[in-house]
């Protein structure tokens, strides 16, 4: 037996659910890495993908949820899917910046900052265009569906406020990505932290201002170190995903992988129901206190998120540059991206969100 076919043998085997290959297609379970706890907005999405997987089969697909990182850490779940330790899991395109650089499109800021836009941009994108596709075979995966971090939002302590892009220049600033490369070119003292750290910056001054999500700092409990959150609504990180192993996708029929996507589809509309409100619910309680301090919301202009955008301009165009040197047309991606997440703006601005609907 060769090396590959080894290797797809010990993966097609971690996707069964029964002993033997006369049930497998009638009855397989898929071992989902989730480096997440079990609780929260994202762990709840993808237990509707699995419930509905398995209600939608009849029985015959589930998922075996391993939570907190128990089966494979964050960074190590690419690597772990692609090579059949896992069948599924989550994986973000920050920690895999060469292998899922198709991915990574989701990561550049952009003015629709809407979680159900961008997650139903980037689905649409990531499902119909081949290059990316193939970006993603190459990788040992295939996408399945999207998440998203929702609008980047930052939240600042010490009475530090921050209303347009020159009033980061001289503070210390929790970010990442781009958005750390253009407040770096503003004058920010950009420190590099992992969200679980930022409480505690916070806290002892380390840094005045994070970048962060508005579902996130409830969980976090970062209300009770700030004293005012900056609604800068630039951009989300959606580079964001589900991914299944590329042999274990194979060998399911076509109807089970149609039925793979379209619950993933209809996650992504769960999903963003569930961020959306939780991310309502942050704004209107953050004045009261009751998530900790009486925190200060401050809604920036048009004008002022303008600005931001346009320094994210070159940045943009570097991103195309990187694309392009791997072989990818990297203006074509990023013209569809842009064209589909204008298509889902409109569409929410015309009929409102689908979970709204008559």
């Amino acid at each position: 037996m060769t090396a590959k076919k080894t290797l797809k043998f010990w993966a097609l085997g971690s996707v069964l659910s029964l002993a033997t290959l006369g049930h497998a297609m009638a009855e397989t379970t898929f071992r989902f890495a989730a480096s997440i706890p079990n609780r929260g907005a994202r762990a709840e999405a993808i237990q509707f993908f699995a419930d509905q997987l398995e209600a939608q089969s009849g029985g015959n697909m589930k998922l075996d949820i391993h939570w907190s990182g128990a089966l494979l850490k964050y960074r190590a779940i690419l690597g772990g899917v692609s090579s059949g330790a896992a069948d599924m899991g989550s994986v973000l395109a920050a920690y895999e910046p060469q292998k899922m650089r198709a991915l990574s499109v989701g990561d550049i800021p952009v003015p629709q900052a809407d979680s159900w836009v961008g997650m139903r941009a980037m689905y649409e994108l990531m499902t119909t265009n081949e290059q990316l596709q193939h970006e993603f075979e190459e990788a040992g995966v295939v996408y399945i569906t999207n998440y998203t971090t929702s609008a980047i939002e930052f939240e600042c302590g010490g009475g530090v406020r921050i209303e347009k892009l020159e009033d980061f220049a001289g503070k210390r600033i929790r970010a990442t990505s781009i958005y750390a490369n253009v407040l770096d070119d503003a004058g920010a003292n950009i420190v590099n932290l992992s969200y679980s750290e930022v409480y505690q910056a916070l806290d002892t001054g380390l840094v005045d201002c994070s970048g962060g999500y508005l579902y996130a700092m409830r969980a976090f409990k970062t209300p009770e170190v700030t004293t005012s959150v900056a609604l800068t609504n630039w951009g989300q990180i959606a580079g964001f995903a589900m991914v299944m192993n590329k042999w274990a996708w194979d060998d399911l029929t076509s109807e089970q992988q149609k039925l793979l996507r379209q619950v993933g589809s209809e996650m992504v509309d769960s999903f963003a129901e569930r961020v959306i409100a939780d991310n309502q619910k942050v704004i209107e309680k953050l004045p009261t206190g009751e998530l900790g301090n009486k925190v200060e919301v401050i809604e920036w202009s048009d004008e002022s998120r303008a600005e931001l955008f346009d320094e994210s301009e070159k940045y943009i165009n570097a991103w195309i540059a990187d694309m392009n040197r791997a072989g990818l047309n990297g203006q074509a991606i990023w013209d569809e991206y842009q064209s589909l997440l204008t298509k889902y703006q409109a569409e929410l601005d015309e009929n409102g969100y689908p979970w709204n609907r008559s």
